[in-house]
């Protein structure tokens, strides 16, 4: 693994040594010599420098990573699901085991797609916080399969059940769902989920946007983490990811090798919130967002905010 920290975002998983992939790691900590692997580039490779390649070789090996990554998701889920069944009268190991098969099966799938990934800001990676990042492919789901603390417990829309193996899995492991047809359930969901969190100290990951985004462009945030903020008072911690629309479209069977970046931005504290302040807060956060990400991802329109205000709030 050629990066700094990495091992603090595999928690001592002994499939590092197999798994090693194309990873950068720009942060404080201490880069370690064994962790070098092949020759670095003097600078990380960046979504803008992606360009395509139509070949119908890369096409079929497109294709081939696809299947791979199936078979090798249904190969984890299958151990898991029987661990899961085990631990059904107790939810909360349950949550860890979840996050211990995101750990292996994330790293895995990111492995086989073989995308340059650089990681920004490691260091904030294992806070007790609400994790939020934007959502443009599939990918995204792996890489916070990956890279979010044992201890996380999901949140997300109710037909995620629907999907092949990982939605199965993902209600065993006592993540929650919500209803967003139903508004009164939906508040309810939130304030499960913040209760939760609060009584077993764990942290929350969750896609502030609601949806995926078919264009890679930002949409705006919906209130759910703020409120959940506000009930928990735990620091708000945004991932930051850039390219992975390029590397799995919507709606295409075709994965591409662009390159990816986790930004890690540092903790937002909550502690002095204030409920009449929400939509404040969602708009500072959707701005931090903003202004991080690449011109091929700020949305286009400004939805009538100042640019110069929204940077100072």
């Amino acid at each position: 693994m050629d990066g700094s920290g990495g091992g603090s975002w595999l928690r001592g998983r002994r499939l590092e040594s197999c798994l090693e992939a194309s990873v950068r790691s720009r942060g404080p900590a201490k880069r370690r010599p064994e962790d070098a692997v092949g020759q670095r580039s003097p600078r990380p490779a960046a979504a803008a420098d992606f360009v395509d390649d139509d070949r119908w070789i890369t096409v079929i090996l497109s294709v081939v990573r696809i299947v791979v990554c199936f078979l090798s998701m249904a190969a984890t889920t299958a151990v898991w699901a029987v661990i899961m069944l085990l631990l059904l009268p107790w939810p909360y190991a349950r949550i860890r085991q979840g996050n211990l098969y995101g750990h292996v099966t994330g790293r895995m799938l990111m492995w086989i797609l073989g995308n340059p990934i650089t990681i920004e800001g490691s260091e904030f990676s294992n806070t007790r916080a609400i994790y939020i990042c934007n959502h443009a492919s599939p990918v995204d789901i792996f890489l916070v399969m990956w890279l979010t603390p044992t201890g996380t417990v999901g949140i997300a829309k109710k037909e995620i059940i629907w999907y092949p193996l990982f939605g199965q899995l993902y209600v065993l492991a006592n993540h929650l769902r919500i209803d967003r047809s139903n508004p009164t359930a939906a508040i309810e969901s939130i304030k499960e989920v913040a209760r939760m969190v609060v009584q077993k100290n764990l942290s929350l990951i969750i896609f502030p946007e609601g949806t995926r985004s078919k264009t890679g462009r930002l949409l705006p945030f919906k209130k759910g983490f703020v409120h959940i903020a506000l009930q928990t008072r735990l620091p708000i911690v945004p991932m930051v990811l850039t390219g992975t629309h390029l590397a799995w479209r919507k709606n295409s069977l075709r994965v591409r090798p662009a390159p990816l970046t986790v930004k890690y931005l540092p903790p937002i504290k909550t502690d002095d919130w204030e409920a009449e302040k929400i939509d404040d807060y969602v708009e500072m956060i959707h701005a931090l967002f903003v202004d991080h990400l690449p011109e091929s991802q700020k949305p286009l329109v400004s939805e009538g905010r100042d640019v110069n205000k929204r940077s100072n709030s």
